[in-house]
């Protein structure tokens, strides 16, 4: 069975939904972490601290996994040059790359939902 053809306008369409996605993430994480921060000088026991300090590590590393989320757009997804090139479907190397994608992003947002929810269940303590 043939795999459906990825166009790519489409692709383009998709990654631009990704990017402002993940902007909207990284605003949220940046607010995340000054809310914690406060936190910091209120409570003074170790145990809350730790706490504390263990959701900025979960912060800072959602983070970075989405700044390769976006080098991975700029690298090894080439939209650009195949518009130039005046092609409507993508080759099966852009389409897989792409398709990978999606599957990261997917992933990325588990991932990011489960951390909301862990600092939100957090800050209502």
């Amino acid at each position: 069975m043939d795999k459906p053809a990825l166009y790519s306008s489409n692709m383009e369409f998709e990654q631009e939904h990704w990017k402002g996605e993940i902007a909207f993430w990284k605003n949220e994480l940046i607010t995340f972490n000054n809310r914690l921060s406060e936190l910091i000088t209120r409570w003074t026991p170790k145990e809350e601290l730790a706490q504390i300090k263990h959701h900025q590590k979960k912060i800072i590393f959602h983070g970075e996994a989405l700044d390769e989320l976006l080098e991975i757009m700029k690298q090894e997804v080439q939209i650009p040059s195949q518009m130039e090139s005046n092609i409507q479907t993508l080759d099966a190397h852009s389409s897989e790359k792409h398709t990978e994608l999606r599957t990261r992003m997917e992933i990325q947002r588990e991932i990011y939902t489960e951390l909301k929810k862990n600092i939100f269940k957090f800050l209502e303590r």
